[in-house]
Parts: C-alpha cells; structure tokens; sequence
C-alpha cells in the first residue's frame, strides 16, 4: 500500500530520529555536566582530601587492553612503546552509575580511587594532570579507556575530579602528562615511594600505607621458608636481633592478605630464577612484602633488575 506523501515524509522524519537516538555514545551531560544519569553518590565519603595521589609503579602491560580497537566507528590504537605523552584538552568525570563496573583492565572502578580512563595511554600506566584554571595538580592512574568524545581527553574518576576542582562544573581545561618508566626509577633511586607495590588510594575500605622505599631495615629471623608450593607464607613478627642480611622491599599492605597474595605470586615467578624466597614481614598494623636475604648489598643490587623485568615492580634496597 502506498502511503499519501506527507504521512510518508513524517514517518521517514520519525525513523531519522529513532536512529540518530541509538547511535548515541549515551555520554550526553547533564546538570553539573557530569554523564547522563550519572552523578556523585548521595553521601560522598567525608575525607576525599586526604585521598593520596595515586603512586606511580612500574607494572606489567595488560595485554587485552593494550589491543587496538574500535568504539562507534573510531579506531584507536594504545601506544606501548613508552614514548612521552603530553596533550592539552578537556577532563570530564564518570561516577555512581559506573561504580563497581569492571574496568578495560578487570578490576572493579572505585570513584573514590585515583584513577582516570584514557583512549590510548598504556593500561596500567600513569599520568600526571594539571587543571588549566586552578593550577592544581594530580596523579591518577589510567585503568580504564574512554572518554569516547571528541571534545574530551580523560575520564578521571569522582574523587580525582574533586581534588582537580571540576566536579561543580562537571569538565575543565587540564594537561595530561603521561610519567615515564625513567621517571619512576629516579624517583625511586632518590628515596620516595614511587615503585612501591600499594593498596589503590581510596576513601572507602582499606586505606593504602604509605612505606618509604627506603624504609628503615628491620631484622628478620633466619627461619626457613616454605616454597612456592606450600601455601602462604607466613607473616613474621620483626626480630630484636639474629641474623638480617640484605632484602629487596616489594611492597607494605594494611591487609595481610594482600601480602600474601604478592608473595605468592612472586615465589612462583622467581623459583626458576634460583632467587631467595618473598616473604611477608609485620610491624604492628603494616606487612611488608620482601625478598631475601641476600649475603650483601652488591648481590642485592645485582637482582634488582631481574627482580623487576619477572614481577613488573621496581624493589628498593632494605639493608640491616
């Protein structure tokens, strides 16, 4: 049946329409210019500016989310190849109606984390972002892809963006600045704790500890250790002497079982390596996560780069 040509025009106008309608990216603003049915939760945790700056590790790439890819028709190619990254644009923020959701790298997002999602920037990686109005700076680290618009650099998270100043107005000019594997290393060669492997930085759960790499050593016992197959390590209580030797710190957790969890995964790295066994050390609420010992310094020095190129963590130096 042939329809009168202006029932004919309208209904082609309503399918014009309808189409234009699912082709949306669903990141359209509203209110403060936060994402469509997005927005800050109804009681925000009350000690976001104590949330720390995310701290730069060195970490291993996820291979999945380092793929090129395609979202609305855009193909986007992640750059792995370590060069700097530094680009001037517009930061947006993404909250409650993601909170939980998984990540492009399989964790869960935390609005109250530092972290912030990126279109090409390595995943993990991490990026230093300077607001354009306020001169603030942060550092998140980028977990997640997107923002999927022209118009937008990064995702940063909830708290990222309140530290930043941008969640009353929902987006601001900023720098993103991506922090290279070389600077990771200076920093930890000068003392700061930048390649410790730390708890997120979140206002909710456990708060991260925040260990110096160059942490005052403490003398272990010289109890054997199981192997990577024997289960979990244990969690060993500092000595007041006894023989200490030379360790490599891998990380400092507020939960043992964190620890754990990196020990065992480092034992079963290293075991083909002829490397001392990981272990985890407790001193009153925070575990360390070390390997060790090693006879001196020197032979600690000389596993510090193997050490790095099997976990993906930098370690520091934790003589007696």
């Amino acid at each position: 049946m042939t329809l009168p040509r202006p029932l004919h025009l309208i209904l082609m106008l309503l399918l014009a329409i309808a189409v234009a309608g699912c082709s949306s990216t669903g990141g359209r603003k509203k209110g403060g210019g936060y994402y469509k049915d997005d927005g800050p939760d109804a009681n925000p945790p009350s000690n976001l500016d104590q949330v720390p700056d995310a701290v730069p590790r060195i970490e291993p790439y996820a291979s999945g989310a380092n793929r090129p890819y395609v979202v609305f028709g855009q193909r986007y190619v992640p750059d792995t190849t370590g060069q700097p990254y530094k680009q001037r644009g517009t930061a947006s923020w993404y909250g409650k109606k993601f909170h939980g959701n998984s990540t492009s790298i399989g964790e869960s997002y935390d609005m109250y984390a530092m972290t912030a999602a990126h279109t090409t920037l390595p995943i993990p990686s991490y990026a230093r972002v300077t607001s354009l109005v306020n001169g603030k700076t942060i550092i998140v680290r980028v977990n997640d892809r997107g923002p999927f618009h022209s118009d937008r650099i990064m995702d940063l998270s909830y708290v990222a963006a309140y530290k930043l100043g941008i969640i009353g107005p929902g987006s601001g000019q900023v720098v993103v600045e991506s922090i290279q594997q070389d600077e990771i290393r200076r920093l930890a060669s000068q003392g700061a704790p930048a390649a410790a492997a730390l708890e997120p930085a979140s206002a909710t759960g456990s708060s991260p500890v925040l260990a110096p790499v160059a942490a005052v050593p403490v003398a272990l016992t010289a109890e054997p250790l199981p192997g990577p197959a024997s289960g979990s390590a244990p969690v060993r209580q500092p000595a007041s002497g006894g023989i200490g030797g030379v360790y490599l710190q891998v990380g400092a957790f507020s939960q043992p079982a964190n620890a754990q969890s990196l020990v065992a995964r480092i034992n079963t790295q290293l075991s083909s390596a002829g490397a001392p066994p990981a272990q985890v050390e407790q001193t009153n609420n925070l575990y360390r996560v070390r390997i060790g010992p090693y006879p001196d310094r020197q032979s600690a020095m000389n596993a510090v780069q193997l050490v790095s190129d099997r976990i993906g963590i930098l370690p520091s130096i934790a003589a007696q």
